[in-house]
């Protein structure tokens, strides 16, 4: 680890990165964003104020953010929320509630959360309650001070909202949507949903008690918005430790963004993806390539961060086949070229590996035809091949028809790839036809 110490504090050059990769990582697992999100300037300001009202004037609130998976609904509430926790006036007066659908399962098993969480466990203790809406209602009554003014507000966040409208008689919805309307105590409801239609989900009674207040984020982001949050998720916050490491990395960054490189790996990764967590996936893969003697992130890191990412499962496969496989996948490749994609059985893919054999026996081992039908279905047990119909007994194994699952780039560059892979072999990979 380097020696060599910073002007402006006593941090070593390894400190600097370990605490950079800490606070990076930490936004990009934990969906944090350290400014507004881009392109939800809209979206932001109306929850932010929504939510402002319950927290500052005790104002009861219930409202859908609806949007297709990746596109920022958690990372938008958690900045407002951060954003809200700042403020003077809510400090640390307001309560959170996190549910979610997949783990709270049933209406019970919510009920223990919402106790948990709202640190009640001593004061309900073991009193038994004759309905859920008593259980909820003498929850929120021990959090009042006073007048309703003088509560404390909640604030439900409900993952996955579309879930909890599976549960038996939708009782949560239906008494937490209640309180929020009734204004028995401060009380919003925030519910996280990729379904457009949530709202047919619920029961005539629920649907009357909620307020009908949707967000919808639809990941309608330019590119140039794009390179603008990849940037902004890989600086670091002004209150850095080593103001002279971070003005450092942050320069970096900004010329890692305007690197032509570095724009193609984002663009590709745009077409195929426009939401948040893949792009912190590929931040993250490229952030782990940050060390001591490399302390800023590269545009070749981001290149490899973008082979990982977008890696093709079917072609690492074939990266770990014996060269008896790759010929008979190669010979397949001939028969898809030469019949037009039309299904072949082993019997075809056996004559076509005979010919070649008989070119080139100087430069490959001529297998018996036991070895072959062996490799021939080891190709099936990789699913890299599969057969057109079910099995019948009626047909011989040889004459099955199958169909190969990888297209003509996957099979060239295996060959390409393919470790002393003989020349004769890598030719006829490459001739048109064999």
């Amino acid at each position: 680890m380097s020696k060599r110490k910073s002007r402006d504090s006593h941090m070593t050059v390894g400190q600097c990165v370990s605490q950079a990769q800490k606070i990076l990582r930490q936004r990009f697992c934990h969906q944090e964003v350290s400014t507004s999100p881009v392109g939800l300037e809209c979206q932001h300001k109306h929850l932010l104020e929504l939510l402002r009202r319950t927290a500052v004037h005790g104002e009861s609130n219930s409202v859908l953010i609806v949007g297709p998976r990746g596109t920022g609904k958690t990372m938008l509430l958690n900045y407002v929320l951060k954003e809200l926790q700042e403020e003077k006036d809510v400090k640390s007066n307001i309560m959170l509630v996190h549910l979610n659908g997949l783990l709270q399962t049933d209406d019970r098993i919510a009920l223990k959360e919402i106790t948990r969480q709202l640190n009640l466990e001593n004061v309900v203790g073991d009193k038994v309650f004759g309905s859920f809406a008593e259980n909820l209602a003498f929850l929120l009554e021990a959090l009042k001070k006073g007048d309703r003014s003088s509560s404390r507000p909640v604030i439900f966040v409900l993952d996955e909202f579309d879930l909890f409208a599976h549960h038996k008689n939708q009782t949560l919805l239906y008494n937490l949507l209640d309180v929020s309307q009734s204004a028995q105590a401060p009380v919003s409801v925030v519910g996280l949903t990729c379904r457009l239609d949530v709202l047919e989900l619920l029961e005539k009674r629920v649907k009357s008690r909620f307020s009908h207040r949707q967000i919808h984020l639809l990941g309608s982001m330019s590119f140039s918005q794009y390179l603008e949050t990849a940037a902004s998720q890989l600086s670091l916050p002004p209150d850095f430790p080593d103001t002279k490491f971070a003005n450092e990395w942050n320069t970096s960054v900004k010329k890692l963004c305007e690197d032509k490189s570095v724009e193609g790996v984002l663009r590709k990764h745009f077409e195929g993806s426009k939401d948040f967590r893949s792009l912190h996936t590929l931040l993250l893969l490229a952030l782990s390539r940050v060390t001591v003697s490399n302390p800023v992130i590269r545009p070749g890191n981001l290149l490899e961060a973008g082979r990982c990412s977008s890696a093709d499962s079917k072609a690492n496969i074939l990266h770990g086949v014996s060269i008896l496989e790759l010929c008979l996948i190669i010979a397949m490749k001939h028969l898809n070229d030469i019949y037009e994609g039309e299904p072949f059985n082993f019997q075809m893919v056996h004559n076509e590996f005979k010919k070649f054999i008989s070119r080139k026996s100087h430069s490959i081992h001529n297998f018996e035809k036991p070895v072959v039908i062996k490799a021939f279905e080891h190709l099936q047990q990789l699913e890299l091949i599969r057969p057109v119909e079910a099995s019948s007994a009626k047909i011989q194994k040889d004459y099955q028809l199958m169909k190969l699952v990888l297209d003509h780039t996957q099979v060239m560059e295996a060959v390409q790839r393919y470790p002393q892979c003989p020349t004769d072999v890598r030719q006829w990979a490459s001739s048109a036809f064999a």
